[in-house]
């Protein structure tokens, strides 16, 4: 997923002058043939985050659309008052390149999980959030973020993610798509938690229950249309994240339903990572699993919600 993203930087800079790449301790590896290309707007500055999102302002103000990218930590809690008061308050065009959210760096310990980044980010005026699903998504999302006229962060996953997107759905920032139809409850996913959540379904279909699954690639702007029109009908809404429950997609899909006078009667759950400090050691997929969001951690708590 990084690859492609940072790909399409490329193909958008040889489209447009504006298009500034900056970066923040990472590795040069997909950046090559831009910084050969494009070496004065290919810039490179080190551990020094809170001054990136500065610069990056600072260039937007003049014109540029600055990409930036490094660990996704570093892009949210390090420099926050930058992100809030340089780009949000300014409403600029800055697209920050978040690699690793969720639990990808879990081998490097809680201090690098990026578990609450959405959270933390949602809260901000004129902030779009992005968390692609797999690499094709990416690709059709990056020739949009050129003229998107707000910030926007966009959530990286590990990579080499199972592709479930298809071009049959068109990708539109800020509208969700239904993946899987269904009428007994409905999976509501962001990020790769939408591939676990399809492949849950499915085993929930073979043991009698339907589940659709709607993806929200887009956690700000919410797609609140699309999100009714999807609950509506069904008894039981399970929302599935790799992010605390607090503050993310469960939670800006629980104020939607206690705001909305169309949403009956329905049974309702977070499936995310809890309110602790994530201290274990291990890959994702083991920090993911202890918490329930394996393909068997969904349908059994599916299972549970629906009451079969």
């Amino acid at each position: 997923m990084r690859k492609t993203c940072l790909k399409y930087v490329h193909e958008l800079a040889k489209q447009d002058g504006r298009v500034v790449f900056i970066g923040s301790d990472i590795s040069n590896r997909d950046l090559a043939e831009f910084s050969a290309e494009f070496p004065d707007r290919f810039l490179m500055e080190g551990i020094y985050e809170a001054h990136i999102v500065g610069m990056a302002a600072g260039m937007a103000m003049t014109g540029k659309i600055p990409y930036i990218n490094t660990i996704a930590t570093f892009l949210t809690r390090r420099c926050y008052e930058q992100v809030l008061v340089d780009l949000c308050m300014h409403d600029l065009p800055v697209r920050l390149i978040g690699s690793g959210g969720g639990t990808v760096y879990a081998p490097l310990g809680g201090t690098h999980m990026a578990n609450e980044d959405i959270g933390i980010l949602r809260v901000i005026p004129n902030m779009t959030i992005i968390a692609p699903c797999d690499a094709d998504e990416m690709a059709r999302l990056m020739p949009l973020t050129l003229d998107w006229p707000h910030p926007i962060y966009i959530r990286l996953a590990k990579g080499r993610d199972r592709v479930v997107s298809s071009d049959e759905k068109p990708f539109r920032i800020g509208e969700a798509i239904a993946m899987r139809e269904g009428e007994d409850v409905l999976l509501i996913t962001t990020g790769i938690t939408t591939a676990r959540a399809l492949e849950a379904a499915e085993q929930l279909g073979n043991a009698g229950i339907s589940a659709g699954v709607l993806h929200v690639h887009t956690l700000k702007p919410l797609d609140n249309e699309a999100i009714l029109d999807a609950i509506y009908g069904v008894s039981s809404v399970l929302t599935i994240e790799e992010h605390r429950v607090i503050g993310g997609l469960g939670s800006a899909v629980a104020e939607l339903i206690a705001e909305s006078d169309a949403v009956g009667s329905i049974r309702f759950a977070r499936l995310g990572l809890p309110d602790v400090f994530t201290e274990e050691l291990g890959s994702q997929n083991e920090i993911l699993n202890k918490y329930g969001l394996s393909i068997a951690g969904i349908v059994e708590k599916a299972r549970d919600l629906v009451g079969k």
